[in-house]
């Protein structure tokens, strides 16, 4: 099946907002689009899934796959937002819980720590995705 989708356009609309930036991944994550949820990183923006092993280029596409193929929502609540020119500290509490397509139960939370830039053309993007924090 060929996809109408133009890649030289977003796929998702993202935010001149730092402290909006969690609903634009969080609504990307939620419709099932993991090229969406790519775009809410710069280039070589970095995930780190596990305590201690980040994650940039297709090693992060691949790990944002994976988690949106479970099926299972995201929900987030920024508890703090601060922002020096250009760079934000985005501290949410988010978690991922429920029934994954393959009927096994899911339940993932923590507080990120993450960390965004916003590009040349006045939006937000993630630097570090950070899940869980100081974990």
């Amino acid at each position: 099946m060929m996809s109408n989708h133009d890649p030289a356009q977003p796929r998702v609309r993202l935010t001149e907002d730092p402290a909006l930036h969690h609903a634009v991944f969080v609504d990307a994550f939620n419709a099932g689009d993991p090229a969406a949820v790519d775009q809410t990183y710069e280039e070589n923006g970095l995930v780190v899934p596990r305590p201690g092993h980040p994650l940039a280029g297709p090693a992060r596409t691949g790990a944002i796959a994976h988690l949106v193929g479970l099926g299972v929502p995201i929900e987030s609540r920024p508890r703090h937002v601060y922002v020096a020119g250009d760079i934000a500290l985005l501290i949410v509490d988010w978690s991922i819980r429920g029934t994954a397509r393959d009927g096994s139960g899911v339940r993932f939370e923590g507080t990120a720590a993450d960390v965004a830039r916003r590009g040349r053309d006045g939006l937000w993007r993630y630097v570090i995705d950070n899940p869980y924090g100081t974990a």
